[in-house]
């Protein structure tokens, strides 16, 4: 999600099995009979209480769980608030902390290794 040139990502919640305490671009699954976009639509409304307008798709990739188990397909999205003006708030059961920045300052949240589990963020800045 993007607002006024920056890019807003999340810190997923210390009670999370995956990738827990670690930045991500905000995101979630799908369910049985949704399209994509209506799972993100709903998953962002879930997470942060705020309805988005979804842009042009700009990355996809796959990755294996780290016990071998679950194969994922990620497809990362250009999203934007659908009013700029609305309150995020946190499901704390989801993230702990969110932030919005700039190309200069997103590296800083993220770790070698993280853009096969999280999409790079500074392809956001990119595309």
């Amino acid at each position: 999600m993007h607002k006024d040139g920056k890019l807003f990502i999340a810190k997923r919640a210390n009670t999370k099995k995956f990738l827990s305490g670690k930045w991500e671009l905000i995101g979630g699954h799908i369910e049985f009979g949704e399209t994509i976009e209506e799972g993100l639509e709903r998953e962002i409304l879930e997470e942060l209480k705020i309805e988005i307008v979804i842009e042009n798709p700009y990355h996809a990739f796959t990755y294996v769980s780290d016990n071998g188990h679950k194969h994922s397909v990620e497809i990362d999205y250009f999203a934007r608030m659908q009013n700029p003006e609305q309150e995020i708030e946190l499901n704390p059961k989801d993230h702990s902390d969110y932030k919005w920045n700039s190309a200069n300052e997103i590296d800083e949240y993220f770790e070698d290794g993280d853009e096969e589990k999280i999409a790079s963020p500074e392809r956001d800045f990119k595309c």
